[in-house]
């Protein structure tokens, strides 16, 4: 999860360098699939080959997509999850094996370049997982090398933005000294095998931690005044490069100039709710078309000049099935039918060069109408609710750091009934519950809503309680 700076989580990934002569290898997309209606992936594959992406990152492995793409020239990321850790750390036949399920049956003909080993894992709290990463990630390069594939296909990591102590102004740039040592670890092996610090830099969410006018210009690369960076005298003109040159600063600071960075994330949804302000149309097209151009410029950001870093859009399409704000389902280029959500010149075909601005009238956070004072409420699914978005709002929830869905295990206090709605029930309330009891932290897709009745039952106790 991102901190309070960036709170979503959007998952993992990593990175890959083209070197196609004349195309734009630095222009990638994430393609996640938390969707019931998503295209098939021959049809996928036909439009990314009718677009200038020239890189897919999935969040799995998953064999149909991987097929699809084989023999289009596009590069394919693809993720191990923070389950797969614990296998591959303590076993290198496991991930002898993962590398034979995932990669050897596709590759050559799918140009899988890169295995990112985990999402955000310093970030978990989990001390057992963190110590598990680095061996995890060694296991899966020595696997990928005895297979003659060491140097074609590397191995990295994904991190949220919240890694960095500090990173305003980005020149005073440093990693957080609670990950110091577990980072520096990390870049070792990555120096050794080439690959780069993946992060997720969300000018989205700076814009709604400050949502005023001229923040929203220098986060959307629209005219602004520019913010002079105290330490290096540095001017920025946009959010974006002084995000990824704060992790170029820490890096810098730690010894790893050698070290590449790669956008794995980053994005601006197209709607919101009420209360999330800047998301719209408007604003998604500047964001994504206005990057897009600062790629194309290769004009790089102030500390890494003349050279694009290898980004991915967030995303190639909607997510219907997401848990969460509206916002989280809202983030796609493309619609399902394969059709562009909005233009930003991604089209080989496409004749926009400049995306059209935002509208001056932007919405503004709602006081999101709270329970009063001492009125408890809990938040439970409704009826109806397909098992398929009730699955969905599980996984998320019980994915988040700071989560304890300890009590649904077996032998815990909420485990029987052994029921997917009994389980979504316990964990959609834990969610609203430490999301600060925010009314709109109880949606999970229209499928939750607030109650006045405690659904405690047994020992089962569904923390509660007024704002």
């Amino acid at each position: 999860e991102r901190s309070d700076f960036y709170p979503f989580n959007f998952s993992l990934s990593v990175f890959f360098v083209a070197n196609f002569a004349g195309s734009q290898s630095y222009i990638g997309v994430n393609y996640g699939q938390v969707a019931d209606n998503l295209p098939p992936p021959a049809a996928t594959a036909k439009l990314l080959q009718s677009t200038a992406v020239q890189k897919v990152r999935l969040y799995g492995a998953d064999p149909a997509i991987i097929r699809a793409l084989a023999n289009t020239g596009i590069g394919i990321v693809i993720g191990a999850a923070n389950g797969d850790i614990p296998a591959l750390a303590s076993d290198p036949n496991s991930a002898g094996q993962w590398v034979n399920s995932n990669v050897l049956p596709f590759y050559p003909a799918s140009s899988i370049v890169l295995v990112t080993v985990g999402n955000e894992v310093l970030l978990s709290g989990d001390q057992n997982l963190i110590s598990q990463l680095l061996p995890a990630m060694q296991n899966v390069q020595n696997a990928l090398n005895s297979a003659s594939l060491g140097g074609k296909v590397k191995v990295s990591t994904v991190h949220s933005m919240s890694i960095l102590g500090r990173s305003d102004p980005p020149s005073s740039g440093s990693f957080d000294s609670s990950h110091l040592d577990a980072m520096k670890a990390l870049l070792q092996f990555q120096r050794g095998v080439g690959s780069p610090i993946a992060v997720n830099p969300y000018p989205f969410f700076a814009y709604q931690s400050d949502p005023r006018p001229e923040t929203l210009a220098f986060c959307l690369f629209q005219p602004n005044a520019g913010r002079v960076d105290s330490g290096s005298g540095i001017k920025y003109m946009n959010m974006f490069d002084a995000q990824v040159d704060a992790v170029r600063s820490a890096l810098n600071g730690i010894g790893f100039k050698d070290i590449d960075i790669m956008v794995a994330e980053t994005g601006w949804p197209y709607k919101g709710d009420p209360n999330e302000v800047g998301a719209s149309v408007e604003n998604a097209r500047a964001y994504n078309g206005n990057l897009i151009a600062h790629l194309r410029s290769m004009a790089g950001t102030p500390l890494m000049p003349g050279k694009s870093v290898d980004t991915y859009l967030f995303a190639l399409y909607d997510e219907d099935l997401k848990p969460g704000p509206s916002s989280e389902r809202s983030f796609g280029l493309f619609k399902p039918d394969l059709s562009m959500t909005y233009d930003v010149g991604l089209s080989k075909t496409s004749t926009t060069s400049q995306p059209s601005p935002p509208s001056s009238s932007e919405k503004t956070p709602s006081g999101g109408g709270s329970p009063a004072a001492g009125q408890e409420r809990w938040c439970v699914p409704k009826a109806g609710a397909s098992d398929a978005q009730l699955q969905a709002s599980l996984d998320y929830v019980c994915g988040q750091q700071g989560i304890d869905c300890g009590p649904l295990q077996p032998g815990g206090a909420c485990f029987e009934p052994n029921t997917l709605a009994s389980h979504a029930a316990y964990a959609m309330n834990l969610y609203f519950q430490r999301s600060d009891k925010r009314p709109w932290n109880c949606d999970f897709s229209q499928t939750a809503a607030l109650s006045s009745n405690n659904p405690s039952y047994n020992g089962c106790n569904y923390p509660g309680g007024g704002t």
